[in-house]
C-alpha cells in the first residue's frame, strides 16, 4: 500500500508546483527594456531623394532630445505661438511692457486645416519657392537667419512674448553654440537649413551645393534631432541647380521674404507696406551690426511695426 499512494502524493506535489510556477510567470510584468527603432542621423551625401533619412519628421526620437513635434514644435506648446496668456496675448501677463511694447502680441487665427497650395516654381519633385503664404488671414511670418548673435536676453524676451518665429542657421557662426538655438527651440521655434557657410548658391557645382545644404542639414539633425523640411538659399538667390540639390537634401520648401527687418525700420520688395502672409526677414544680430541697438531693440521695433499695421505673428510651419 505504502509504495502504491506514495507515486501518487508526489505526482499531486510535482503538480502543485507547476501550477505554482505557471501563475507567477502569467503576472509577471512585460520586459519594457527594449529599444523601439530609434531613427537614425542622415547619410550625409548618401541620401537620396526618394529615400530621405529615417526619422527626420519627429524630433521625440532624435538623439538627446526628449520632446519635439514635427517641423521643431515641442509637446505641449500649441501651434502659431508660445506660451498661455490671461490677457488675451501671447506671453506672460504684461511682460511686453518689458520690452518696451504698449500692448501684447496678440494669438494669431487658427491655422488652416488643410496648407494651402504653393507654386511650384519647376518640374515636380522640386521644392516650390515662397515669399508670401496665400492666406486672407492678418498674419506675417517672422524668420530669423544666420546665428552670428547670441543674446541670451533674446530668449526671455521670445518666451514673454510668446514670438513665434522660424530660425535659418549657418554652420559658420554658430560653431558651438547650438546650446543657444536649441534653448529657443525649444520654445517652440524650428530652426532649419541656411547652409553650413553662407555661400551665394547660384552658380556653384551641383555637388558643392550638395555638399553646403545636406552638410548643415546633418548638423541640425545631429544637435536637435529635427530634419529640416525649410531652406533659405544665401542672400536669396538660386539656380534650378540649387532646387535640384535642396530636394536631393531632402528640403520640401524654400523660403525668401517680401519684407526685411533693418536697422531703420522694415523695407519692402514691393509696395510700402505689409500684405497678409508675408514672410518677413530679420537676422540674429547685435550692436556690432546694428548701429548700437541690441537685438532685443530690433525685434521690439519689427513686433511695433507689425502691430501698428494690424497684423500679428504666425507660426509658419503651420501653413507650409
Amino acid at each position: 500500500m505504502i509504495k502504491t499512494r506514495f507515486p501518487r502524493c508526489l505526482v499531486l506535489v510535482v503538480a502543485a508546483a507547476v501550477l505554482t510556477a505557471c501563475g507567477s510567470l502569467a503576472a509577471a510584468p512585460e520586459h519594457s527594456g527594449s529599444r523601439h527603432g530609434a531613427p537614425m542621423p542622415p547619410a550625409s551625401l548618401a541620401s537620396r531623394l526618394d529615400d530621405p533619412p529615417s526619422g527626420g519628421e519627429s524630433a521625440s526620437s532624435g538623439p538627446g532630445h526628449g520632446g519635439g513635434a514635427q517641423g521643431g514644435g515641442l509637446e505641449g506648446v500649441p501651434p502659431s505661438g508660445g506660451a498661455s496668456a490671461s490677457d488675451g496675448g501671447q506671453g506672460a501677463s504684461g511682460a511686453y511692457r518689458r520690452w518696451g511694447l504698449d500692448r501684447p502680441l496678440e494669438r494669431p487665427p487658427a491655422p488652416p486645416a488643410v496648407k494651402p497650395s504653393l507654386e511650384r516654381s519647376g518640374p515636380w519633385g522640386l521644392p516650390p519657392i515662397v515669399r508670401r503664404v496665400p492666406t486672407d488671414q492678418r498674419v506675417v511670418f517672422v524668420t530669423i537667419d544666420d546665428g552670428i548673435e547670441k543674446d541670451p536676453r533674446f530668449v526671455e524676451q521670445a518666451r514673454d512674448l510668446g514670438l513665434p518665429f522660424t530660425g535659418f542657421l549657418t554652420d559658420n557662426v554658430i560653431g558651438t553654440h547650438y546650446d543657444y538655438f536649441d534653448r529657443l527651440r525649444r520654445l517652440g521655434n524650428s530652426m532649419e537649413n541656411h547652409t553650413l557657410t553662407h555661400p551665394n548658391l547660384a552658380g556653384m557645382a551641383y555637388d558643392d551645393q550638395v555638399r553646403e545644404i545636406c552638410g548643415q542639414r546633418d548638423n541640425v539633425w545631429n544637435h536637435f534631432g529635427q530634419q529640416p523640411r525649410l531652406f533659405r538659399p544665401p542672400f536669396g538667390e538660386y539656380d534650378d541647380s540649387m532646387l535640384r540639390a535642396a530636394a536631393f537634401c531632402g528640403v520640401r520648401t524654400v523660403v525668401l521674404w517680401r519684407a526685411e527687418m533693418e536697422t531703420h525700420g522694415l523695407a519692402y520688395r514691393s509696395g510700402g507696406h505689409l500684405l497678409p502672409g508675408d514672410i518677413v526677414l530679420a537676422h540674429f544680430r547685435g550692436p556690432e551690426q546694428l548701429e548700437g541697438q541690441s537685438m532685443t531693440d530690433m525685434i521690439t521695433e519689427l513686433v511695433r511695426a507689425i502691430q501698428a499695421q494690424g497684423f500679428t505673428i504666425g507660426r509658419l510651419e503651420d501653413y507650409v
